[in-house]
């Protein structure tokens, strides 16, 4: 009778295991879905948008940037022009030498300063 009891006890450990588990995979697909909705942009918006142009119209063509990925697309990227705000995007174009590539958007003055491509 104590031997079946301790089956049953842990089958049910087993389940609320499993049912985590897939409730961790659910969230981590949807954080990533997150990631993509928030930092992709289509290399013909990169090319449309012109240094000079006004920023609230550049950043109305481009998502957020907003993600846990903001700091890791920063790295290995030129510096950043002396007292502008930038925003870091992935190209969600074909990969270059099998490499991401990084689309940067840095402001100034209310106007676009400078746009920069680089491999992530």
């Amino acid at each position: 009778m104590a031997q079946r009891k301790g089956c049953l006890i842990g089958c049910g450990v087993a389940l609320v295991l499993g049912v985590g588990l897939v409730v961790a995979v659910v969230f981590g697909m949807g954080k990533v879905l997150d990631m993509a909705d928030q930092t992709l942009v289509d290399p013909a918006v990169y090319e449309a948008v012109k240094t000079g142009d006004p920023e609230d119209e550049v950043r109305g063509k481009l998502p957020s940037g907003e993600s846990f990925v903001k700091s890791a697309l920063k790295e290995g990227g030129p510096g950043e022009p002396e007292g502008s705000t930038c925003s870091w995007y992935l190209s969600n174009g074909d990969t270059k030498n099998g490499k991401e590539t990084v689309l940067r958007f840095c402001f100034k003055d209310g106007k676009l300063a400078e746009k920069t491509e680089y491999p992530m």
